[in-house]
């Protein structure tokens, strides 16, 4: 007897995961192990006999063959059928899990044979994946206990647990027949009269208090009998409450055994003890029967985790969400004890110092309205703050203030009549429910923060919701996340980490800045490798990125350049390169040099901020500050600083969070507009997250596709010839994804996000052209082809030869693709067709000779790669046999036979390996007789 456990107190995810799992393996039964929730008592008595259920006392023990345990994974949980899990370790019974929820303690978890565990919102989602992947069609009453399944337990998609798994789940059972108006009767049950009257008077009794700016709420109610439903009754609470977190217990005497059919919410081996008959009720306090609930709102969940929580009184479930059933003398000690275990937990508030966005563009009461609302414009900013001589802030103005005035004609107006002056402020150490309570009270969306007076920030909107909706951090994660790095600790990895020659170097450039009144700084990757893992940084570090900042001292233009000059004194080796536009000079060595440095080269630029004219132009650069410098950067993790000057040599500079999106693994964008501005940055992101193992930040990724959505990569296309440098980055960014050993992974999140659509407006990854480029892939890494061209370049060749033929020669001649590029791409179909014509006439060996013979390995190899099934095994008979195969006679032969050197000889010798490619000679001995027979010596 095979068998599928739900566990006690039945709700519709293991009753539908079950379901789903007879299907999977047929021939199982069902049991409910210990009653069901009243709504699935409710289903069962209409659609019982649809579903092979079968009742616990029917089953015998030492017949089972197989037990699958669903929805749970602790014996407990499966009331009175513990024992057979118990028996089955004993009798060597294989057990199988499927479960969704967290183990709070693995030694309390069933010892299983196979474990199918994913954090997703509901285990019968697990079952469904299997489904789909062993292509079972479930029959509509199958698939409407399987969606009700996924529906209740993630509230219809809409709890925190719920993901995408769950949602395709759902859609694909919808498309074989869930019954849209079964399950609307069984969703979103109504409270029965009794749980009305509960719910009553849990809001009169409930108690709130705020913790670290959390509002958390409990309440404790004594009933006189075991009541199913109270899962629903807190869902209700919760909301009415408005509360952060709740814990919920309702008890009743253990002497009641109303409940012994029902189950309760969550079963523990406690439910099971019976008082001694011999103890009197006036010896000990009567036993309690207690039920407990835990909720917790969003991210709260991931430092109040009440599945952990409970589970230390024999419950559990998910972070903000969760059960628990005991037995105790005490109730009200056991909530309490639960509740400063809570109070422990709760995080403290972020405050206006981890939310601000710094430094904050100002501008001067004077400052006309046009002149405001450029750089708006300029800076995709939607207000300014307004401060004075002194840099005292006097007023903000807002993109709405701004473009009132305009329609009133007033553009040449000073700002300080439209700015407001009103203002409400905040201070570094104002905590986020503060931040929300204005923003909400005054209908502010920006709060500019001020510290002794002085703007050293501000809050936005924007920065609101980042801290709302971003992916927060695990708490394994926030408790070894490491303290700030030192100035000290920094200036030691980088001395450690770089060598002798280059640290000489770079000390000569500080010391001349230094000279100079200037601060130069290490920014970019760089910083940012040596903050990952100080250990590999001398390894990633071939190019260096610095920025001088004159500081209290005006700086010139060309500061880089001079510094270069500088260097250039000492290092006669060194070959100086100057960006006038840019502002920057490079130090190169060239790789043939017989120097450590060999192949290194460090830019020096001039601190300066851009600004983007229009989508995918070049930017126009001016002068500016390191603050500024870092600002129009594109991610937070290469928005940072070291400085390499002193005061303050090895202070590392962070303005946007860049030090805690390394420790989260996150890629964020500094700006909203910045993928339409340069869409060649959606591909180093994609990049950046590939290589270093990050994730995108929701934000981040939305704003990718927001570009894409917007039609910046079509006016990319349409730009690129006019912007040679952008041709460069695009080329520069596909090479630099192409040639890594992460490659597959780049392009398939790439064609995730459609980016691929920046390239061509059909290219899209589907499965052959996958096949295509990994065949490619194999080929080159397995064979030495000289001539061959460089992987990254074959498969960037693979990738253009999937969009129409038309279009692939303009692409690769717009990405500055080698000239051999172009010609192949523009040929390839029409060799193609040549080809597989030649094919359908049964030709000899010598004629496919004669063909591909005429075209390069890198031509082969992609056609071969495109037709797999046609040419390709023609062409990799002629690349690893034809190709290669000795001619067994040659023209010194000929001569010694006594034929007579001229121009015939080349026909001779064709004519003489075509036959011997189709089979009519295999020795010199056959090749001699086959020339006389053919070309007898006169």
């Amino acid at each position: 007897m095979d068998l599928v456990l739900c566990h006690t107190t039945a709700d519709f995810d293991t009753l539908g995961a079950a379901v789903g799992l007879t299907r999977l393996q047929p021939g199982r039964r069902i049991v409910l192990t210990g009653g069901s929730h009243p709504t699935v008592q409710r289903f069962l008595a209409f659609h019982r006999d649809e579903y092979p259920l079968i009742e616990r006392r029917a089953v015998d023990p030492s017949q089972i063959r197989h037990l699958t345990l669903v929805d749970a994974q602790q014996p407990e949980r499966f009331g009175p059928a513990a024992d057979w899990i118990t028996q089955a370790a004993k009798n060597q019974v294989p057990v199988t899990v499927y479960d969704h929820h967290p183990a709070a303690d693995e030694k309390e978890t069933v010892a299983a044979q196979e474990r199918t565990i994913e954090a997703v919102g509901a285990a019968t989602t697990l079952i469904v994946e299997a489904l789909q992947q062993q292509q079972i069609k479930p029959t509509v009453a199958e698939a409407t206990v399987m969606a009700l399944g996924i529906h209740v337990d993630t509230g219809s998609l809409l709890y925190e647990t719920a993901t995408a798994r769950d949602a395709a789940a759902l859609a694909w059972l919808m498309g074989h027949g869930a019954s849209l108006s079964v399950m609307a009767d069984y969703v979103e049950p109504g409270l029965s009269p009794t749980l009305q009257d509960l719910l009553t008077e849990a809001l009169a009794a409930l108690q709130v208090e705020t913790v670290e700016g959390h509002s958390l709420a409990w309440v404790v109610l004594k009933i006189d009998r075991y009541l199913p439903g109270l899962s629903g009754l807190v869902e209700q609470l919760m909301s009415l409450a408005e509360a952060d977190a709740l814990l919920f217990g309702a008890y009743y005497s253990g002497s009641n055994q109303a409940d012994s059919s029902q189950g309760n919410e969550s079963s523990t081996s406690s439910d099971q003890q019976q008082e001694p008959a011999s103890k009197s009720a006036s010896e000990d306090p009567i036993p309690q029967k207690l039920t407990l609930i835990g909720r917790a709102r969003g991210r709260l969940g991931d430092h109040l985790n009440w599945g952990a929580l409970l589970a230390t009184v024999g419950g559990g479930g998910h972070p903000t969400a969760a059960s628990a059933a005991t037995t105790t003398a005490d109730p009200e000690a056991v909530v309490q004890r639960l509740l400063e275990q809570a109070r422990s937990l709760l995080p403290a508030q972020p405050t206006a110092r981890d939310l601000m966005s710094s430094p904050v563009r100002t501008i001067r009461p004077d400052t006309t309205i046009r002149e405001a609302q450029r750089i708006l414009l300029r800076y995709g900013h939607s207000g300014l703050s307004v401060v004075d001589a002194g840099d005292r802030l006097v007023g903000i103005i807002s993109r709405r203030d701004l473009d009132l005035a305009l329609h009133h004609g007033f553009s040449h107006a000073p700002v300080k009549g439209y700015m407001a002056t009103n203002l409400k402020t905040v201070a570094p150490d104002t905590p986020l429910t503060d931040i929300e309570h204005l923003m909400v009270a005054y209908d502010i969306g920006r709060l500019p923060v001020l510290r002794e007076g002085a703007l050293v920030g501000i809050v936005t909107r924007t920065d609101l919701l980042r801290h709302l909706h971003q992916e927060p951090l695990s708490p394994v994660a926030e408790q070894s996340l490491p303290a700030r790095p030192t100035a000290a600790s920094l200036q030691q990895t980088l001395e450690t980490n770089l060598s002798p020659e280059l640290l000489t170097i770079l000390r000569q450039i500080a010391a001349a800045a230094q000279e100079r009144g200037w601060h130069l700084y290490l920014v970019g990757g760089a910083v940012r490798d040596l903050l990952i893992d100080g250990d590999r940084a001398s390894t990633v570090l071939p190019d260096l990125d610095l920025v001088v900042d004159g500081g209290l001292n005006s700086v010139q233009v060309g500061a880089g350049v001079e510094l270069a000059a500088a260097v250039e004194q000492h290092f006669p080796e060194v070959d100086v390169q100057v960006h006038g536009r840019f502002q920057t000079a490079s130090l190169v060595w060239r790789k043939d040099l017989d120097h450590a440095l060999a192949g290194l080269m460090i830019d020096i630029a001039t601190a300066r901020t851009e600004f983007y004219p229009y989508p995918a132009a070049n930017p126009e650069v001016e002068a500016s500050s390191i603050q500024q410098d870092l600002y129009r950067r594109d991610f937070t993790i290469n928005a940072l600083a070291l400085r390499l000057t002193s005061p303050g040599a090895g202070q590392l500079l962070d303005y946007f969070g860049g030090l805690m999106d390394l420790h989260q693994g996150v890629i964020r964008v500094l700006h909203a507009n910045s993928f339409i501005e340069d869409p060649t940055r959606i591909y180093r992101a994609v990049r950046f997250a590939v290589r270093l193992g990050f994730k995108l930040d929701p934000q981040t990724e939305g704003y990718i596709r927001h570009a894409l959505a917007s039609g910046a990569y079509t006016q990319m296309q349409r730009q690129v010839r006019r912007a040679p440098a952008l041709q460069a980055r695009l080329k520069n960014e596909l090479k630099y994804i192409l040639e890594a050993p992460y490659w597959q992974a780049a392009l398939a999140l790439l064609d995730q996000l459609q980016a691929l659509r920046c390239l061509h407006d059909d290219l899209a990854m589907t499965p052959p052209l996958w096949q295509q480029l990994r065949r490619l892939s194999r080929w080159v890494e397995r064979f030495d082809w000289a001539e061959v061209e460089p992987p990254w370049l074959l498969r960037l060749e693979g990738l253009l030869a999937a969009v129409p033929t038309e279009a692939r020669s303009p692409l690769a001649a717009d990405l500055h693709l080698p000239d051999r590029t172009q010609e192949r791409l523009t040929h390839l179909d029409e060799r193609e067709h040549r080809w597989q014509a030649l094919m359908a006439t049964n030709p000899a060996p010598s004629d496919l000779y004669a063909a591909f013979s005429q075209v390069d390995r890198a031509t082969l190899l992609l056609a071969s790669a495109r037709h797999p099934r046609h040419l390709g095994p023609t062409i990799w008979r002629y690349l690893i046999q034809w190709a290669v195969t000795p001619a067994l006679i040659d023209g010194n032969r000929l001569k010694a036979l006594g034929y007579r050197p001229g121009p015939q000889f080349r026909l001779m010798l064709d004519a003489l390996f075509a036959a011997q490619l189709n089979g009519e000679m295999t020795t010199s001995a056959e090749a001699e007789a086959w020339l006389a027979q053919h070309y007898p010596r006169s």
